[in-house]
């Protein structure tokens, strides 16, 4: 297909994870090597070879280096704003496409739903990919999607505000499903693009960030009731994921988390002229709809 620009772009943003990526850009070059397709990488500031193995290994990736770290969510933005493609697939470096045909089902989903800004994968979370794959579960309108896994409509992308860099990790994609149902733009789930994200999700709790991921899980649950809910609501949820990470977490002796519920805390204070600044509320009666559509997919498990 001779195109001026691509019509998809694979993004990945990485730092000092060269042999996820060189895996996943191994199993997915089927669809690198496209004449449709452009995939852009992301090097947040490697210090383990990452640039020089990509470049080396895949000459037609379209390579990007910070020097330093300017923060996963730097990375997303900027690749959104590089590419020229039609569809912008986001992925991580420890993900890759199981589905082969996955290219020809996103066109056509995006092309039948004219209203859908974007499509949620499904997504198996572990090492090994099980034998059996298949699904009975159908596509649907959700709320949210997972950011190791999805694809933007760039023309969607480009009518709401960018991820919100001070986030820095978790709760981008929550912002982002806000901002699309203000625009009254869709988000679809669609089981038949399988992808495999190689992580072991229950070992993470035993890592040494552990208590980093949940002081910023915390706060960005925090920032958005600042941001999207109204005024009237927010007290009552405050207080309440208060109490209920106090009593699950620092009463049964949790140190670790405890210190990164009052980091989180600290996070939301020094942070709330811009929560104000950038809010985008919803209405009592636009949440509640808000929160009759299905949540996002996040985990999907085989049924056999």
């Amino acid at each position: 297909m001779n195109t001026a620009y691509p019509v998809f772009s694979i993004l990945i943003s990485t730092k000092d994870r060269k042999e996820d990526l060189l895996f996943t850009l191994k199993k997915n070059d089927y669809i690198l090597n496209r004449n449709d397709v452009e995939c852009i990488v992301f090097d947040d500031g490697s210090i383990d070879g990452t640039f020089q193995a990509v470049k080396s290994q895949f000459p037609k990736v379209k390579l990007f280096r910070n020097e330093t770290s300017k923060g996963y969510l730097f990375c997303r933005n900027r690749m959104l704003a590089i590419t020229k493609a039609n569809y912008a697939i986001s992925l991580d470096d420890d993900a890759h496409f199981v589905t082969d045909n996955c290219l020809e089902i996103i066109e056509k989903k995006f092309i039948e739903n004219p209203n859908c800004g974007l499509i949620a994968f499904r997504i198996f979370w572990g090492r090994t990919l099980p034998d059996f794959i298949e699904t009975s579960e159908k596509a649907e309108q959700v709320r949210g999607f997972v950011g190791c896994g999805h694809v933007w409509k760039i023309e969607t992308w480009n009518l709401i505000p960018n991820y919100p860099e001070w986030f820095v990790f978790y709760g981008e994609e929550e912002f982002a499903s806000y901002q699309l149902y203000k625009i009254d733009k869709a988000i679809i789930y669609e089981p038949s693009i399988l992808l495999h994200h190689r992580v072991d999700v229950v070992s993470r709790k035993k890592h040494k960030d552990y208590q980093l991921r949940l002081r910023r899980s915390l706060r960005s649950g925090w920032y958005l009731y600042f941001l999207f809910y109204p005024w009237s609501m927010i007290p009552h949820k405050i207080i309440y994921s208060l109490w209920i990470q106090l009593k699950n977490k620092t009463f049964n002796g949790d140190f670790e988390a405890t210190v990164a519920i009052f980091q989180a805390i600290f996070d939301v204070l020094i942070n709330f002229p811009k929560l104000v600044k950038n809010s985008n509320r919803l209405s009592e009666n636009e949440l509640k709809k808000f929160q009759e559509i299905p949540i996002a997919k996040i985990f999907w498990k085989p049924n056999k």
